[in-house]
């Protein structure tokens, strides 16, 4: 299943449509719902760019004038609803998202995809400390749905749920990462240790990459 490529693709714009099937809202009240709801632990949300957001949604036919209030000398406060066709992209494009695996490159892939260039002691640094935030991480997190769950449904919490277990799971894979090599299991780790310490790229990397292992 492909993922189609869409007018818009911030995700706040897919927040933004759904929360408007419940009813027409002004870009204040979004923001303060969302927030109100914990969605801005999985979005980022601020006034400005919710009001952009909107505005493009409306540029494409997603959302639409539904009232204008006025009260008083207060300013006057613009209502946006739902239009048939931003229930139809919202429904596509949350379809799309549940369903097709993204490839997102993470940043600590990236830096793990590069961390030969460092001493295997400093990595094992670097993962504890990381490990320490992971774990404190976890921990807020923890407690942030703890208090979210005595006034919302776990429908409404699921997101932060998921996070919950992914910061989990990475912090699981760099305890066991780091205990390699701490105790020096990690495959590999006397060549790596070598090279920082010498400058010198071991001859079976040499031959991995094609190079001549007789060479310089």
């Amino acid at each position: 299943m492909a993922t189609k490529r869409r007018k818009l693709g911030n995700p706040l714009a897919l927040a933004v449509m759904v929360l408007l099937t419940e009813r027409p809202m002004h870009p204040y009240e979004i923001a303060r719902t969302l927030r109100r709801r914990g969605k801005d632990t999985s979005l980022k949300i601020n006034y400005g760019s919710l009001y952009t957001v909107v505005q493009n949604l409306q540029k494409h036919g997603f959302v639409e004038v539904a009232e204008v209030q006025r009260q008083g000398n207060r300013p006057e406060r613009t209502l946006y609803g739902i239009t048939d066709a931003g229930r139809e992209e919202a429904t596509e494009w949350l379809s799309d998202l549940l369903a097709v695996p993204a490839r997102e490159f993470p940043i600590f892939e990236a830096a793990l995809s590069l961390m030969g260039v460092l001493h295997p002691e400093e990595v094992a640094r670097l993962l504890a400390e990381r490990l320490g935030s992971l774990d404190v991480r976890a921990a807020g997190l923890r407690g942030v749905r703890e208090k979210l769950h005595e006034t919302l449904p776990r429908l409404f919490l699921i997101e932060s749920e998921y996070e919950l277990h992914m910061v989990e799971a990475e912090a699981a894979w760099v305890r066991g990462l780091l205990a390699e090599l701490t105790a020096g299991t990690f495959p590999g780790l006397r060549e790596w240790r070598a090279f920082q310490e010498t400058g010198e790229v071991p001859k079976k990397y040499r031959k991995l990459e094609g190079g001549d292992v007789n060479g310089p």
